[in-house]
């Protein structure tokens, strides 16, 4: 996975425009503005890939800290002033408790232990933090899920072999199944720590933000640790 996200760093920027018809910027705005948290607050934007949700918390006021475990990602990322980090979203090195919220956009699926990530979000978002996490979505209209099924699975796999690596971008439409269903990904991030869930359905459900607040005690299965700075994945 870290090999693949490594080769599509460079143009991935431009494919993720062309793919969404330009309206991942929407969608990033959206995630930010669910947070609900009053500026300046502390966000670790997990998965951070180039920064576009990096940015887009620096607009809205916030102190953002980029993590991914993509060498090549963090290389080619425009994030400002933003630091990033390269680390495993499993272990993160950020401190129990010391982050007022938490973003994610369009990696949930590409997690191979979601539930530890989860954990792991839950430990260093603070009681009463939020977190924000983008994803895609499957419509329910028929002609919306059959148009979103020509463009994903057809048009998108064709771009991405034209301009950047066709392996990627076969793999993404085919990672929508490793996502969990509402139902079972709610449970997963109430089970760990969080209520007040809310899934917001956008632009006819071919994307979704899960938005939750973090209630107090630690989260199930968690570790104490405080953090461990610097610390590469594993």
């Amino acid at each position: 996975m870290r090999a693949m996200f490594d080769t599509i760093a460079d143009r991935y920027d431009l494919l993720n425009r062309l793919i969404s018809l330009g309206l991942d910027r929407t969608w990033r705005r959206r995630a930010v503005a669910a947070l609900d948290l009053a500026p300046p607050s502390v966000v670790v934007d997990l998965a951070c890939g180039t920064g576009d949700l990096c940015r887009e918390l620096t607009k809205a006021g916030h102190r953002a800290l980029g993590v991914d475990f993509s060498p090549r990602m963090l290389a080619a990322a425009r994030a400002g002033a933003v630091p990033l980090v390269q680390a495993d979203a499993t272990l993160l090195p950020v401190a129990t408790g010391s982050v007022d919220g938490l973003v994610c956009g369009f990696a949930l699926r590409n997690f191979v232990e979601l539930a530890a990530v989860l954990v792991e979000v839950a430990r260093v978002v603070r009681p009463g933090g939020r977190i924000s996490l983008l994803e895609v979505d499957e419509p329910r209209s028929k002609l919306v899920a059959a148009g979103h099924r020509i463009w994903f699975r057809g048009v998108v796999p064709g771009l991405g072999a034209l301009l950047s690596d066709g392996a990627a971008y076969r793999y993404l439409p085919r990672s929508v199944a490793y996502l969990p269903a509402p139902a079972e990904m709610a449970a997963l991030v109430e089970g760990v720590g969080f209520a007040e869930l809310r899934r917001l359905r956008l632009h006819g459900g071919i994307a979704q933000v899960i938005a939750a607040t973090r209630v107090g005690g630690r989260p199930l299965g968690g570790r104490t640790h405080p953090g461990r700075p610097g610390r590469n994945p594993t």
